[in-house]
This record gives structure tokens, C-alpha cells and sequence, in this order.
């Protein structure tokens, strides 16, 4: 459960770890699911026997795939501001995809808090680096700067 925590309070957070995920395993299923989804079909992604003869040695998630998973990623962060009655997407900053994401490999979030706004009306908008991590690997899958705005 995450702690809630008084808007004149939560630049204290700023620059500070908000969560790691739990470790989640990436299946040929979800890949091929997301491909129907988006139209993206691309033998990289989807087809295992010419994907074995590829740079790879096996399929890989798409980018954006993995960029969408920091919604169900994201869902352990600590800290949260105090009356917080919804919260959206807002958008991205950045985003840098790094190493590809492999066929049965596991993947988590690292999140820092970055930034607070006071936006007014109720709302605060946080601005938060992800870093999504691919289990036995050196470099990150992607570094995403995410913004969510939340409504109190």
C-alpha cells in the first residue's frame, strides 16, 4: 500500500527510488497478441523459426510493447499524493529503447520520482524515470521519463 503523502511534502520524495516491480516474464503469447493488436507483424516479433536465424537467435517483444507494460510495472510505487481520487497518463519526455526484450526473458521497474508540479485545482503531476531491467542482462531494455498527472 502505498504511503500518502501531503503535496507540501512530496518534494521531499524528489530524486528518490519509488518502487522495483516484481520480475515478469515475457511469452511468445503476449508478443503475438500484441502484434494482432497494433498490426505490427514483423517476423522478428512473431515468426520463431526465421527469428532463430535472425541477430537475436529468437523472437523479441516490440519496443513499444514493453514501453506499455509500465502501466502493470508501475503499480508499486510508494509514494502517492494525499487524496488522490484518480490519476492519468500524461505523456512521455523521453524514451530510449536499449536492448531488446527476448522471447521468455523476465523484465522489471525501477522507478525514481524526478519531479513534482503543482498544477493547480487539484492536480499534481509527477514526472518519474523508469527503468525497465531484463534479468540477467548489463543494459536496461528502455529509460522512460513518464508523467502522471493526478487529480486530488
Amino acid at each position: 500500500m502505498p504511503e500518502l503523502v501531503p503535496l507540501d511534502k512530496l518534494k521531499d520524495y524528489v530524486g528518490k527510488e519509488m518502487g522495483i516491480s516484481d520480475w515478469l516474464k515475457i511469452e511468445q503469447d503476449r508478443i503475438n497478441a500484441f502484434a494482432d493488436c497494433t498490426g505490427d507483424h514483423q517476423w522478428i516479433h512473431v515468426n520463431p523459426e526465421l527469428a532463430k536465424k535472425g541477430p537475436f537467435g529468437t523472437t523479441i517483444a516490440h519496443g513499444y510493447l514493453s514501453l506499455s507494460l509500465l502501466v502493470q510495472l508501475s503499480g508499486g510505487m510508494k509514494v502517492l499524493p494525499a487524496g488522490t481520487k484518480m490519476a492519468i497518463n500524461y505523456g512521455l519526455n523521453k524514451v530510449r529503447f536499449l536492448t531488446p526484450v527476448k522471447v521468455g526473458s523476465k523484465i522489471r521497474n525501477r522507478a525514481v520520482l524526478k519531479s513534482v508540479e503543482d498544477k493547480g485545482g487539484g492536480r499534481i503531476l509527477f514526472t518519474t524515470e523508469n527503468t525497465v531491467e531484463i534479468e540477467g542482462e548489463e543494459k536496461p531494455a528502455l529509460v522512460a521519463e513518464t508523467l502522471a498527472m493526478f487529480f486530488t
